[in-house]
């Protein structure tokens, strides 16, 4: 097998001075293993978002917490998740920016020539620097005991790291999820990528394959092909992002074929071999079979819960290989002196969802909270350009529910921001329940919806609906606009016949 294809420990590539001052920061290779105290208030084990947030804040409320991680601090976040991907990401929009430059009047000479190894060592350059946030000596320096080594329950209320042994009043799993690869014949022998491997890069691939049409496929997919990949997209179903609004994944989807990207959908891929240097993929679309020869192959198509090597029925706790740990809705496993976060059993696999977990965990497992993961109200985005991002519920969700919806639309074509930025594909799109302004949920469509979608997941977080965000004053010009747009809207529906005549009566009496 491809090394790269191999999960990560203690080792990332290239061995440059970026990636050594990651180490040194998230997995210290002198690093010594303090003497474990008498008895923690709370054990985490796994270092990701959820196990560093947990780990802090409990700190920092004074609990005695030692906090295990075998391979880096930071987790996929930090490491192989949101942080590359954004940097690799915000090259190549600049990239694709350079080549649309003279839609504004402005001429690039050389057209935006890619720097890919200077691309790649930015990604790591930047890593390194945010790196020290989650580094181990820093949650030294929080008051958190810092065990690397791979933990695993010996007891009851005990497990054993690094051959210490270290005693809990309470334990927290969050050791997260890894990718996943489809059985294809021939693919493990050929060799390729995931999210924790495609960031090792120092050469651009010139053929790139991504087997997956989700959201990590999609991001890499746009991104590689803007930075001069010739990018093929195999997707098994019949449209990209298809568990997203379909109008929203239907602007992504032309917006790849407008850039470039060839997209295989309904695909079967039934075996890879290596040939001549290179490596062919053999597949079956739509009853036609066909072949595709590239460089290198990046596989998204899935993640699975860390669940191996704890011990966890020495402790009653039941998980499954596919959906992780199993837990309450206080985040509780069937052990309830031990508590789990994050990607090993919450299907919002997201740094946020994380984050927000672990703050559940600290109050219901060190002060008898009752805080409940469904209360959360979750955001998400998809880092494509243009972004999806999303909070509440789908139409089609409501609908299943039996909840009638009235659903108000703002095109950005409509927004005068919108327009002098040349970025008029995409909509805001609120779902309220009917003949009120509850918003059960809204997905925005933009370049940066990420950052718009906030203002609607606070509306709905505090019960505000659209006649109040219809008052609030937005700047004019920005795209955000189109939101308390939206709002005019629905005002403009209270505007019975009924009432028109009252005020046409109003206004004569007045006159």
């Amino acid at each position: 097998m491809n090394p790269m294809s191999k999960v990560l420990s203690a080792r990332v590539l290239p061995d440059d001075k970026y990636n050594q001052i990651l180490l040194s920061n998230v997995y210290p290779p002198d690093w010594k293993n303090p003497e474990p105290a008498p008895r923690y208030n709370l054990v985490v084990i796994g270092a990701g978002t959820a196990g560093l947030v947990t780990a802090a804040g409990a700190a920092g409320l004074g609990a005695k917490v030692a906090l295990i991680e075998k391979h880096l601090l930071g987790g996929d976040c930090l490491n192989v998740g949101c942080v590359p991907s954004k940097c690799l990401i915000r090259s190549s929009r600049a990239a694709a920016e350079v080549r649309n430059a003279r839609q504004f009047g402005v001429s690039a000479p050389g057209g935006g020539e890619v720097d890919f190894p200077a691309v790649m060592e930015r990604l790591r350059k930047l890593r390194a620097r945010i790196s020290y946030h989650d580094s181990a000596k820093r949650f030294q320096e929080l008051g958190v005991d810092v065990f690397l080594g791979e933990g695993r329950f010996t007891g009851p209320d005990t497990i054993q790291v690094a051959g210490k042994t270290l005693r809990f009043k309470k334990a927290v799993l969050a050791t997260g999820a890894r990718a996943v690869h489809p059985p294809i014949p021939g693919l493990a022998e050929v060799g390729y990528l995931t999210n924790e491997t495609v960031f090792w890069l120092t050469e651009r691939p010139e053929r790139f394959a991504v087997i997956g049409g989700g959201p990590i496929g999609c991001e890499m997919a746009q991104a590689f092909q803007r930075l001069g990949s010739q990018v093929t997209l195999f997707h098994n179903s019949s449209h990209i992002l298809n568990r997203e609004d379909a109008d929203a994944a239907e602007i992504i989807q032309q917006a790849f074929i407008r850039e470039g990207i060839r997209l295989v959908l309904e695909a079967q891929i039934q075996r890879v071999e290596r040939k001549e240097g290179s490596k062919v993929i053999h597949f079956e679309s739509k009853g036609k079979e066909d072949t595709v020869v590239v460089d290198e192959i990046l596989v998204g198509t899935g993640r699975a819960p860390n669940v191996e090597g704890l011990n966890l029925e020495v402790v009653g706790v039941q998980y499954s290989q596919k959906d992780g740990v199993l837990v309450n809705d206080y985040l509780q496993t069937t052990n309830p002196r031990i508590y789990a976060a994050g990607d090993i059993c919450m299907n919002w696999k997201f740094t946020h969802a994380a984050d927000a977990a672990a703050r559940i965990v600290i109050q219901n497992a060190l002060f008898f909270g009752r805080k409940k993961l469904s209360d959360l109200i979750m955001p998400w985005c998809t880092y494509t350009d243009p972004e999806i991002a999303h909070v509440g519920m789908y139409e089609r969700e409501a609908q299943k529910k039996g909840i009638a919806v009235d659903t108000f639309v703002k095109r950005l074509s409509e927004v005068d921001r919108a327009i002098t930025d040349g970025e008029e594909e995409g909509f805001v799109k609120i779902h309220v329940k009917k003949g009120t302004d509850k918003i059960l949920g809204a997905t925005i469509v933009a370049a940066h919806a990420g950052e718009m979608i906030s203002e609607i997941t606070l509306a709905m977080v505090g019960n505000i609906g659209l006649k109040t965000i219809s008052s609030v004053i937005h700047p004019y010009p920005t795209q955000a606009e189109a939101i308390k747009q939206l709002a005019d809207a629905y005002r403009r529906t209270l505007l019975t016949p009924g009432v028109k005549k009252l005020f046409t009566k109003w206004f004569a009496w007045t006159r």
